[in-house]
């Protein structure tokens, strides 16, 4: 039987030299570690490499939480199983922000989650790499959080600056997910061009050991004749 083929919808920003992710921590410096130019004396005429190299904290760009990113004694990125980043069932919620910036389990449960990668989309990425993007941002509730958990949700994610309230300093959010053994996903991008189910999601880091968070590219793959959403 021949298998449907897929479109593939990119859900992550581009890390570029200087990029402010999280306000604090220090941008990536990404440079040649080795220029073309200077490959020259290594090689024929005519034959030139490049090899670049970066400097950054793993809070950067489009980026996946693990439970060690929370906890001294969960998985890092080496020890989650490959399967719980890729080809996830996955399902949008949208809750704009300009209508709500909590998101509460009143917003989740009229939709099935159950099993599934849920991505919260909010529109706040139209708000990437300005100073907007890093006040007020919409948030999830602890509320929303124990619901997700209590319907085995395999990973959450979002289109915001951060996926628990920064005004305050507990991560009520970060630690029920990440206890549970659910994946956090935050700095989505594009939600708005998927549907709002019919779709599979993947966010895979490199496998290190010793590391709960990293740089991700996030993307869905939904099948033509599913309908996308360019609702705001």
């Amino acid at each position: 039987m021949k298998k449907a083929n897929k479109l593939t919808v990119d859900l992550s920003h581009t890390i570029e030299d200087g990029l402010i992710t999280y306000k604090g921590l220090p941008a990536p410096i990404i440079c040649d570690y080795l220029s073309r130019e200077d490959s020259k004396q290594f090689y024929e005429k005519g034959t030139e490499f490049q090899i670049g190299k970066i400097e950054m904290v793993s809070n950067t760009g489009t980026y996946i939480d693990c439970p060690f990113h929370r906890f001294e004694d969960g998985k890092d990125l080496s020890e989650v199983g490959l399967d719980c980043f890729t080809d996830l069932e996955a399902i949008v919620i949208s809750v704009p922000y300009s209508e709500s910036l909590q998101i509460t389990e009143d917003h989740l449960k009229l939709h099935e989650v159950n099993n599934r990668a849920v991505l919260i989309h909010t529109g706040w990425d139209c708000h990437w790499k300005t100073e907007t993007y890093f006040e007020n941002h919409p948030y999830l509730t602890q509320g929303a959080a124990e619901y997700l958990k209590k319907c085995n949700v395999k990973l959450v994610g979002i289109d915001s600056y951060n996926i628990d309230n920064t005004h305050v300093g507990s991560r009520p959010v970060h630690t029920i997910l990440l206890g549970a053994g659910i994946l956090i996903v935050e700095h989505l991008c594009n939600l708005n061009n998927l549907p709002s189910n019919g779709f599979t999601f993947s966010a895979i880091p490199p496998k290190i050991k010793g590391m709960g968070t990293f740089p991700v590219r996030a993307h869905a793959k939904l099948t033509p004749k599913t309908k996308r959403k360019r609702t705001a």
